[in-house]
């Protein structure tokens, strides 16, 4: 097996310089960079990631700490994850927290424990403990998907993970460090709030008067921010806030179907439904099914979160596409920002979504 030493003698540079070029701990001179890369691939050399860790003080790994990693959401996160680390050179540690916070908790120190260069991840709807550790330890950290406002000076949060206003792509926010030391928190995510009000303006343009809201689980930022979006769209639409119109599906199929059920037992049921994921869309389906309703005969419908499949229901499923790889190798490269630059502020990215127009909310079909 050729060494860093063959390596070295094939580019005609010292040991050192051959490190230097590997490693990234100082700068070399082009054509010497490329003699080393050539004398690499030529020789089939293969760094030693673990002596390279002890020099740089990086494992060049990543630890992702998402729930629900069967959704196909969050998968098509991680699949921008993973292309965003490899990318540049990273490695990546998964674990999934369960949205359990003690459990959240623990595999994030679990991640930590393996000397992770950073973190992403999705927090819980209560990321006190989560926040606390992170900020205790100094972690460089990027919360994805989800937003957390009000982080408070001794690295906790003052809440849940209810995130507030909508800024644009890139935009910085401030987020308060820790007492002991700087310790930002970068947030990337997708558009929530206007977009679930494009939906709620969408179903009263064409007529529906009572539409219901089958929300996420409280205390996420996503839930909170959907929820302000449908009362935005219905104030756009002159219409009225109805409490018994917005029922808590828990962000899961089952629970969505319990909520859709008791939407429709109302002595005035809506007429058009939004759900706020995608699960908790298959979970309203359901419910339908079991009462023999057709969509959008009998119940319009549209849905926050797209999927591979949407378009090949009958009818296709009206719907709002988050762009969730780019999600995840946004948050890959906000992270590796953090890195090279520990003591910039600290900012939340927002990525714009897309209005897929099908045939589930009544509109003729367009193609």
């Amino acid at each position: 097996m050729p060494t860093m030493a063959d390596v070295a003698r094939s580019a005609g540079v010292s040991v050192a310089t051959v490190s230097h070029v590997l490693n990234g701990t100082r700068p070399v001179l082009p054509h010497t960079r490329q003699a080393v890369l050539d004398a690499v691939d030529e020789l089939g050399y293969t760094p030693n990631t673990l002596a390279r860790s002890l020099v740089t003080s990086r494992t060049r790994s990543i630890g992702l700490a998402v729930s629900a990693i069967s959704n196909p959401y969050f998968t098509e996160i991680l699949q921008g994850v993973e292309a965003g680390a490899l990318e540049h050179g990273y490695s990546l540690l998964i674990a999934d927290p369960h949205d359990d916070p003690e459990h959240e908790r623990k595999v994030v120190q679990l991640l930590h424990e393996r000397r992770v260069d950073g973190m992403i991840v999705a927090p819980s709807a209560d990321p006190r403990e989560l926040v606390s550790y992170l900020g205790r330890h100094q972690v460089p950290t990027v919360f994805l998907d989800r937003v957390i406002d009000g982080v408070s000076g001794d690295g906790a949060a003052d809440g849940g993970a209810v995130g507030g206003s909508a800024v644009g792509a890139g935009a910085d926010v401030p987020v308060h460090a820790p007492l002991d030391g700087p310790q930002p928190f970068d947030q990337v995510c997708a558009e929530n709030t206007e977009p679930m009000a494009g939906l709620v303006t969408h179903l009263a343009g064409l007529g529906h008067r009572r539409i219901g809201l089958v929300a996420g689980l409280p205390g996420l930022s996503t839930t909170a921010e959907r929820i302000a979006g449908y009362r935005q769209g219905l104030s756009a639409a002159r219409l009225p806030y109805d409490d018994h119109l917005v029922v808590h599906g828990d962000s899961e199929s089952a629970g969505a179907e319990r909520a859709t059920d008791a939407l429709l037992s109302l002595a005035a049921p809506p007429t058009a439904l939004v759900t706020a994921n995608n699960a908790m869309t298959i979970g309203a389906l359901r419910a339908l099914r079991e009462r023999g309703l057709s969509v959008p005969d009998d119940l319009a419908l549209c849905c926050f979160d797209d999927f591979a499949w949407a378009d090949l229901f009958s009818p296709r499923l009206t719907a709002i596409a988050q762009p969730s790889r780019e999600i995840g190798a946004q948050a890959v490269r906000v992270l590796l920002e953090r890195l090279d630059s520990p003591d910039r502020p600290a900012r939340t990215v927002r990525l714009d979504c897309a209005f897929m127009h099908r045939t589930s909310c009544g509109c003729p079909d367009s193609g």
